[in-house]
């Protein structure tokens, strides 16, 4: 995943240019998948999937993560025929300690540790503390908080209802090694899917009166890091997630149910890092971090889905990072104002 010579240093003359605004930012335009684009490009249709996927790739990562918990750490689908204390702290458990994992090694990484300084870190802008705006008075713990008590606790109660539907038959299923096919599919669409769901719910709380009650809780953070990304109002806990319900129409699997709340999950503090990734002798060797969501924390009207589908270009209200696309959004909410 990391890039050649000439692409760093236009990376690196691109953060000089904007630091006025951002510490880095990765080249830009930003620019969504080519799935859509016309002509069809089968060859850049192709490079996308691969660079999404391999050869290390969060999206890599957290399938594997979803393999080792479906295979050592998940209970037997006989068990959650009916409901029970046992099989669900089991699962709470797991989910808890792969949050604290993944959210919390990553805030080590690069904001306790300083790993990586401040190398590719979008706004080095410090998180704040002793801040009313903030629960505990602390953005860390803020987050830390409305990550674990809420976040946690609904991805857990989403998974045990989606496990006992499917173990009572209430949903289609997959089978293996049968339907092996159609579960690798199913796998490898879940980010279009994750676009979609995600800019059509970000949509509607971003309106009044759901912004203000409920959405505004997550965007206490204009800068953000790990803790972020999960940290949310209970309410749009229920709504985000709500991703996997599609499995009530779309035949599901135990892996295939694990893997889509963990990729809306962990992804959430992976893509949340403030940083574009983990580097190695200054090359990117694991892109986490999206600047295309760090400018909707910053900005808040615009980028409001992701980029596998360009839903935000079609509704006018994508941002691409550069000052071209900065001043489109400002007469866009000047018009809007003054309407």
């Amino acid at each position: 995943m990391s890039g050649s010579s000439s692409d760093e240093a236009k990376e690196s003359g691109k953060a000089k240019a904007n630091n006025r605004t951002w510490h880095y930012t990765p080249t830009l335009p930003l620019g969504a998948s080519p799935y859509f684009s016309w002509p069809f490009d089968l060859i850049a249709v192709a490079k996308w999937i691969v660079k999404g996927w391999f050869p290390l790739t969060e999206r890599a990562i957290i399938l594997l993560i979803s393999i080792f918990s479906w295979v050592f750490l998940h209970p037997d689908l006989e068990r959650c025929l009916t409901f029970s204390f046992d099989w669900i702290a089991e699962i709470y458990l797991r989910n808890l300690l792969l949050m604290i994992l993944i959210a919390g090694g990553l805030h080590l990484y690069f904001y306790v540790w300083r790993l990586q300084g401040n190398e590719r870190q979008f706004d080095s802008r410090p998180f704040l503390t002793n801040n009313r705006l903030f629960t505990f008075r602390s953005q860390v713990w803020d987050n830390v908080f409305w990550s674990l008590a809420s976040g946690v606790t609904i991805w857990t109660a989403y998974e045990a209802v989606m496990l006992w539907a499917l173990a009572n038959g209430y949903m289609p299923a997959l089978s293996l090694p049968d339907d092996l096919p159609w579960l690798v599919l199913l796998i490898f669409i879940l980010p279009m899917w994750e676009t979609v769901h995600f800019f059509i719910i970000h949509r509607i709380i971003h309106e009044a009166p759901f912004y203000d009650s409920i959405h505004a809780l997550h965007h206490r953070n204009t800068n953000v890091g790990p803790w972020s990304g999960l940290s949310m109002h209970p309410i749009e806990h229920l709504i985000y997630l709500s991703t996997v319900l599609i499995h009530f129409i779309v035949p599901a699997h135990p892996l295939l149910i694990i893997f889509h709340l963990q990729y809306f999950t962990l992804s959430a503090a992976s893509t949340h890092t403030g940083f574009q990734g983990i580097t190695s002798g200054g090359r990117l060797v694991l892109p986490l971090g999206t600047f295309h969501h760090q400018l909707h924390h910053r900005y808040f009207k615009c980028n409001y889905g992701g980029l596998e589908v360009p839903l935000d270009q079609w509704t006018g209200s994508f941002h691409d990072g550069t000052a071209e696309s900065h001043q489109q959004f400002l007469d866009r909410r000047r018009k809007k104002r003054n309407a």
